[in-house]
C-alpha cells in the first residue's frame, strides 16, 4: 500500500502559476504509475494528467495540454504538477493517485488516492 499527500494548492489570479506536489510513502514509489485528477463543485472527477512509472510516458487532458506539466522524481518519491496560465475553470480540488498496473485517464483504475488540495483561480 502507498500513502499519498498533496500540497501546493492555493488561491491565485488568472494567468498565475502553481506547482502541486504529491509525496508518496509506503511501497516502492517507482512501481506506480501516477495521475492527477480534479473535481469541481457539482462536477464529476476528471482526468488531468498521468505519468508512467519511469516518467517516460505522459498523458494530458485536452483542457490542460500546453499549460500543465506532470513530472516525477523517484528518488524523492514525489510527483509534481506544474500549472501555468491558470484559468478560473481550473478551480477544483486536485487529487493525485497511484496505480500498479495502469497509466491513463480512467480514474477507477487507480488504486490509491490522496486527500486532495484546493486550487482556486480568481478572474
Amino acid at each position: 500500500q502507498v500513502q499519498l499527500v498533496e500540497s501546493g494548492g492555493g488561491l491565485v489570479q488568472a494567468g498565475a502559476s502553481l506547482r502541486l506536489s504529491c509525496a508518496a510513502s509506503g511501497r516502492t514509489f517507482s512501481n506506480y504509475a501516477m495521475g492527477w485528477f480534479r473535481q469541481a463543485p457539482g462536477k464529476e472527477r476528471e482526468f488531468v494528467a498521468a505519468i508512467s512509472w519511469s516518467g517516460g510516458n505522459t498523458y494530458y487532458a485536452d483542457s490542460v495540454t500546453g499549460r500543465f506539466t506532470i513530472s516525477r522524481d523517484n528518488a524523492k518519491n514525489t510527483v509534481y504538477l506544474q500549472m501555468n496560465s491558470l484559468k478560473p475553470e481550473d478551480t477544483a480540488v486536485y487529487y493525485c493517485a497511484a496505480s500498479t498496473y495502469y497509466t491513463g485517464t480512467y480514474y477507477r483504475a487507480y488504486e490509491y488516492w490522496g486527500q486532495g488540495t484546493q486550487v482556486t483561480v480568481s478572474s
